[in-house]
């Protein structure tokens, strides 16, 4: 699968021609690539996460005081769905073209917002405006996503707390900034488990008129539980982007955070736990049913 996408992005680059722009992927980028691909995998994140498990703090929350959780909200990309490493590969390999780099700090600026509210932080923040325009850059961004997207895994643990919460009642939701087009490349090989959501809201909703880290898409999707809008109080959100911790803030939700360890911890405060991985979620810190099974 990592070799036909390969070569799909390749012969797409050389089909297309934006304004002139010549797309050259190197020798080393096309290694790295596929070795970037076909390393994801959950052993390997596993092992990734002893050594770093040391910098999340897992401490069980207190939630003396506070309304029960009775509903809970997803984010999708990043934390459901390993993706992220998407956006990041295809980001590096254009500015390449104009001897940038990509990093951390703007990924964390570009996290969870919408498409081309992130492509607007993208040319700004990196310089390239005046040679690539936001609407530009999402077109020949989009020719290299949608050939990986349909190959997006699972993240571990994601699977097995989606189901736990689902066969004990509690209505699950998903809010993604993602569109339409993008969240069914993405779900294609995880049809069975997305279909236990209660709703899904997407970045393209007629409600959703911000993007995060405006509250937009969690109000709504609060207000699509049965017998909605849900009391903001009682529901709990998982997200892995500094932006949609903040939305959940300002929707007045209490938000898990399950940041990339390469994320600066300064922006874990915002968040009312932090988690190193899904695997390490307790539903009995949240007044939640408690797992059954003792294996992760």
């Amino acid at each position: 699968m990592a070799n036909a996408v390969l070569k799909a992005l390749v012969l797409a680059s050389t089909q297309r021609s934006f304004h002139r722009r010549i797309f050259h992927l190197s020798t080393n980028k096309l290694k790295s690539l596929r070795s970037d691909i076909s390393t994801s995998n959950l052993q390997t994140y596993k092992r990734k996460q002893r050594t770093q498990k040391s910098h999340f703090s897992m401490a069980a929350v207190s939630v003396s005081g506070k309304k029960p959780i009775t509903q809970v909200i997803f984010d999708m990309d990043g934390l459901l769905l390993d993706t992220e490493k998407f956006y990041t590969q295809v980001q590096e390999i254009i500015l390449a073209r104009y001897n940038k780099t990509f990093d951390w700090s703007l990924k964390a600026k570009m996290m969870g917002m919408k498409a081309i509210e992130a492509a607007r932080v993208f040319v700004n923040e990196t310089g390239i405006s005046e040679s690539l325009s936001a609407e530009e850059f999402l077109v020949e961004r989009e020719e290299m996503l949608r050939d990986l997207f349909p190959t997006s895994d699972l993240m571990p643990g994601a699977s097995r707390l989606i189901r736990h919460l689902h066969a004990k009642g509690i209505p699950v939701g998903l809010a993604t900034g993602s569109h339409r087009r993008h969240f069914e490349l993405k779900t294609q090989g995880h049809r069975e488990l997305f279909s236990l959501m209660h709703h899904v809201v997407l970045g393209d909703d007629p409600e959703v008129k911000q993007g995060k880290p405006s509250p937009d898409i969690f109000l709504a999707a609060a207000k699509r539980f049965e017998g909605g809008p849900v009391d903001s109080q009682q529901i709990l959100v998982f997200e892995d982007a500094p932006s949609g911790v903040l939305a959940a803030k300002n929707a007045g939700m209490s938000v898990v955070m399950v940041p990339d360890p390469r994320l600066d911890s300064s922006y874990h405060a915002t968040a009312d736990q932090i988690l190193g991985s899904l695997l390490d979620f307790n539903p009995s810190d949240w007044g939640l049913p408690p797992f059954e099974d003792v294996e992760n």
